[in-house]
């Protein structure tokens, strides 16, 4: 299992989009999706004090994360990204669970 450190989040991001209705979207043109799935969680940021706040955001979450944030990693040959938790804008879905907001 990869464990990412402290308060950074492992993430799969979502595919591209190839058309938009029958308009076919050449590569140049795509933009990279926003919106990822959680693959993995750190343990959480240290305070000064050396307790630790965990993270908000769980395995499973979908998420939107700003399009320039993170870092592309590839693990086991599948592309992943990896960024903080404060760079992760909202949890737009939780699996089989309520959000608790």
């Amino acid at each position: 299992m990869k464990l990412p450190i402290h308060d950074r989040v492992l993430l799969r991001r979502a595919e591209a989009m190839d058309k938009i209705g029958s308009l076919h979207i050449p590569d140049q043109a795509r933009e990279l999706p926003v919106r990822g799935t959680v693959v993995a969680v750190g343990l959480g940021r240290f305070l000064e004090d050396g307790g630790r706040i965990p993270c908000d955001v769980q395995e499973g979450d979908e998420v939107l994360f700003g399009k320039f944030s993170g870092t592309e990693v590839e693990i086991d040959s599948e592309k992943l990204v990896i960024l903080r938790e404060d760079e992760i804008l909202m949890i737009v879905g939780r699996p089989e669970k309520e959000l608790p907001f």
